[in-house]
């Protein structure tokens, strides 16, 4: 699998940690981030291809940080992973750039799946 950067947000810290042991174990390189304010300020500081990312974090909507990402950093794809999602919260996430969104429990082969169709948005897989 290509190398290319994902920035994992969830407010739950153990998911977070084995997600990111599980992606980088595939050649990924992964950081995390367990609020809304974490997450903005990662992207402000480092370039990602993907950000995978919770609907429902303690200081924030995702909404509000999806669209704070593609305001930043524009060809950064976004991928939904939420437990909680509604659907008017998943058409308003694809409305505000998501590229996609995935509900909680995901098996892992479709989340990569997911993940490398939104890398090839940025270009990174070919």
């Amino acid at each position: 699998m290509e190398n290319y950067r994902v920035l994992v947000v969830d407010d739950e810290q153990e998911f977070v940690t084995t997600l990111i042991k599980r992606l980088s174990r595939r050649g990924l390189a992964c950081t995390g981030a367990y609020t809304g304010a974490a997450a903005i300020a990662a992207v402000q500081e480092a370039d990602f291809d993907v950000v995978l990312l919770d609907m429902k974090l303690p200081d924030t909507d995702g909404n509000e940080v999806l669209r704070e990402v593609k305001r930043l950093k524009p060809a950064t794809q976004v991928v939904i992973l939420t437990g909680h999602i509604s659907t008017r919260d998943g058409k308003e996430g694809i409305g505000d750039g998501a590229n996609d969104y995935l509900m909680k429990p995901v098996e892992f082969e479709s989340l990569l799946e997911a993940l490398q169709r939104a890398s090839r948005s940025t270009g990174v897989l070919e």
